[in-house]
């Protein structure tokens, strides 16, 4: 088992280097690529704007934290959206996520995360509703944690799976660590339920009821990005402590450590066991020492970017960076560019035309299409 003076030596050599250490222990880039192989247009900004998501005609829906949905054309055109349900705007809670229905042309619903205030507090809310133009209406909420409480590191982020049958969704742990190991409580769990918020009967612990039935996988911190690649593997990234975000392979029934095992250590400086001395634990694919503090994940399949084909984007917090993950390195995956932008950028998009699209997490937070620049 490692020491705690290895691991206190580990987070500071590798706070200094300037390249990737050794496959196993897998960190990303600490450096910033200098050269950018993109143009970056500013297109509208937005009061901390939180999520992108593209509509079938390319328009967009973008949230603000503090409780606002705007559609958004791509040359930065923007109409409020009526019918947003009340939020609790304070520290890292308030309007979240937001994500279109896989059968969107038919059904022009509307999935939303957010912080939903209440007696004792918040909790992380999944709500869906009926975009006609520019109103959500039949707003229901399919899923809300209970009890509510304090505490931040809300997750939230939203997906869908490949056959569009289930939508999945993160549930962070609210800055109370042990309840990601209570399978009776639903903080620190990727969840997954049908479409209308049921259960699905092929959930790993579905015979088991409550909290149990809806987990997909457990231990968790604060997963901010949630997405499948083209062969229908989900991955998922989480910020760490200090130390040892992460980037995951999402498999049904796994659970991933939290707060037993991390690869960074408290931020009081007390070390917490490492990934490898508790194989019953899923380690990660990639682990960042220092942090990126990672929001929103993508994958691009795109013909704009051709040398990017197969890549994942990650927006950094801390790093204030795009970071780009290739899928050809020893473990699995590789951090393989990481570019300054100036910003934390809270999240990111690929857009119908291959564009990429990021936005910066401040109170007037930029929306940036990226695009090649000439040659």
């Amino acid at each position: 088992m490692r020491k705690a003076l290895f691991a206190a030596a580990l987070f500071a050599t590798a706070a200094m280097t300037a390249m990737p250490v050794a496959a196993e222990m897998n960190f990303g880039n600490a450096r910033p690529n200098p050269v950018k192989p993109f143009v970056e247009t500013p297109v509208a900004t937005f009061n901390f704007p939180w999520a992108i998501a593209f509509l079938p005609d390319g328009h967009m829906l973008i949230t603000e934290k503090p409780g606002k949905i705007f559609l958004v054309s791509q040359t930065g055109q923007k109409q409020e959206v009526s019918g947003v349900p009340a939020v609790q705007y304070e520290g890292q809670g308030g309007l979240l996520d937001v994500a279109i229905s896989p059968h969107y042309a038919a059904d022009h619903q509307v999935y939303i995360s957010y912080s939903e205030p209440g007696e004792g507090g918040s909790s992380l809310a999944v709500a869906r509703a009926t975009l006609k133009g520019t109103a959500l209406e039949g707003l229901k909420v399919i899923w809300r944690q209970m009890p509510k409480g304090d505490g931040g590191q809300f997750g939230g982020i939203i997906t869908f799976d490949p056959a569009g049958r289930h939508i999945l969704f993160a549930s962070g742990e609210r800055m109370r660590k042990t309840p990601a190991q209570d399978p009776d409580q639903a903080l620190g769990k990727i969840i997954r339920l049908n479409l209308d918020g049921s259960v699905p009967t092929d959930n790993p612990m579905y015979a088991e009821g409550g909290v149990k039935a809806q987990t997909w996988t457990t231990g968790h911190r604060n997963p901010y990005g949630l997405a499948y690649d083209a062969k229908g593997t989900l991955w998922e990234v989480e910020m760490g402590p200090k130390g040892g975000d992460e980037l995951n392979i999402i498999t049904p029934g796994k659970n991933y450590g939290w707060p037993t095992v991390s690869n960074g250590i408290n931020y009081d400086g007390s070390p917490i066991p490492p990934h490898d001395t508790r194989p019953e634990f899923e380690k990660p694919v990639v682990y960042w020492t220092p942090v990126i503090a990672p929001a929103g994940l993508a994958f691009y399949y795109k013909s704009l970017f051709p040398q990017w084909k197969g890549s994942a984007f990650i927006g950094g917090l801390k790093a204030m960076s795009l970071v780009r993950v290739a899928f050809d390195g020893p473990n699995g995956a590789r951090e393989a560019d990481r570019w300054d932008m100036g910003h934390r950028i809270r999240d990111v998009a690929v857009g119908p035309d291959g564009a990429v699209w990021v936005i910066e997490d401040e109170d007037a937070g930029r929306l940036i299409k990226l695009t090649p620049k000439k040659k």
